[in-house]
């Protein structure tokens, strides 16, 4: 599902890929409140002052967010913009708001992204509240989409769709979760896989061009229907995409995740956090099944190419990604596969400072509603209409520290 286009100027640090399509409007709310919603107990953030949030020198040296704090972040996300609006047979239905004004609901793949942060919640603090929403979110997304997504034109919309279906099958072992996120991804490979370029999924249905935000996400998703149901033949398809995408995109000198490659075979995107992210996530669903190629080594130079090149310093607070709607959230995908990644391969020695440095930035420039947005050197605006896909980041990147925390 496509958003309306809409002029924005984009974040000098960030060009913007050709492949990206959502833009975003930013708009200025008259007022804001400035205790949280839904019964919640009031709480007025001050501890980041206008100047925005805390230097990262200061930083480094605070312990890590506590569990209850990155809860907390979520709990503010929460009141701002979730949505629970009707029953669904015995259960209930819930949605995302767009922004804070609830204009709409957040646009397809974005929608599936914040209940994946439902999801991290529900895996790092398992209760019965998280759980209940995730289903109550995954019901809205079949109110609003229907069951096969198909009209829609975006490969890796259903793949994130899929995903998301599959993560949320793993907590509630419903059926239906399943076959949502077997048939839609059966659908991409069907219309998206051919030979072109040597393999590799199609970004949309024009078949212009084969992007790693639907190859390296379809890996994962392709790993995890193989774990749920045991058909080899979705291992067999994981591989086949990365074995695609390595000499395509992966860049072994560096560690450097390409973004797009267009029918003519010229690289048309560089890295970016979501998809350096997805990646290493796709690198390690794979590694304990295949001694070669060295996944866990890929892995591991994605992640130092992230550390060094995609953050603002080597080590430092990751780069502002804020050129149009589709990457404003990049950060909320690469904190959780980054910690899965450093969880499962047991490298936080390595990697946890890092993560821990940027969790506490983000936390440092919350608003007075306890909203993060997307931009960690400068405190989250009190007027700005913010979008739930700018202010998701913080949020995944705090709870997603505890699965190795």
């Amino acid at each position: 599902m496509q958003t309306n286009h809409v002029t924005y100027r984009p974040h000098p640090q960030v060009s913007v890929p050709s492949s990206l399509r959502h833009t975003l409007r930013r708009s200025i709310l008259p007022a804001v409140l400035l205790s949280l919603l839904s019964g919640c107990q009031e709480e007025v953030f001050t501890d980041s002052d206008a100047t925005g949030g805390i230097a990262p020198t200061q930083v480094s040296a605070l312990a890590v967010v506590p569990k209850s704090e990155a809860l907390l972040a979520l709990t503010s996300y929460d009141n701002k913009y979730y949505n629970q609006y009707g029953t669904y047979g015995p259960t209930f239905k819930a949605n995302y708001w767009f922004d804070l004004a609830k204009t709409r609901r957040m646009d397809f793949w974005t929608q599936a992204e914040a209940i994946e942060t439902v999801i991290d919640a529900y895996n790092v603090n398992p209760t019965t509240e998280y759980k209940n929403k995730i289903q109550y979110l995954y019901n809205g997304m079949r109110d609003a989409h229907g069951l096969l997504w198909s009209s829609n034109e975006f490969n890796d919309d259903i793949i994130w769709g899929s995903l998301m279906c599959i993560r949320a099958y793993e907590i509630w072992n419903d059926g239906g979760m399943l076959d949502m996120a077997r048939q839609n991804f059966d659908l991409v490979w069907a219309r998206g896989w051919d030979t072109t370029l040597g393999g590799g999924l199609w970004w949309k249905t024009d078949k212009l061009s084969k992007n790693t935000c639907v190859n390296a996400p379809a890996v994962i998703c392709a790993m995890r229907l193989y774990k749920a149901t045991g058909d080899v033949s979705y291992r067999n398809k994981a591989k086949m995409i990365m074995d695609w995408l390595v000499p395509q995109m992966y860049v072994p000198a560096t560690g450097e995740v390409k973004g797009a490659v267009n029918k003519a075979g010229q690289i048309t995107e560089g890295a970016l956090l979501y998809t350096q992210g997805t990646f290493i996530g796709a690198a390690n669903e794979l590694r304990p099944y295949y001694s070669s190629p060295d996944y866990r080594s890929m892995g591991l130079q994605a992640m130092n190419y992230a550390r060094t090149s995609l953050s603002k310093s080597p080590g430092g607070i990751l780069q502002d990604e804020d050129a149009v709607l589709d990457i404003q959230g990049g950060k909320s995908i690469f904190a959780r596969w980054a910690c899965i990644f450093v969880k499962d391969t047991g490298t936080a020695s390595t990697y946890g400072p890092w993560l821990d440095l940027n969790a506490s930035q983000a936390w440092s420039i919350r608003n007075s509603n306890g909203l993060m947005w997307n931009l960690w050197s400068t405190r989250t605006s009190d007027t700005d209409n913010l979008n739930s896909w700018r202010t998701n980041g913080g949020v995944s990147m705090m709870l997603n520290l505890y699965r190795f925390r």
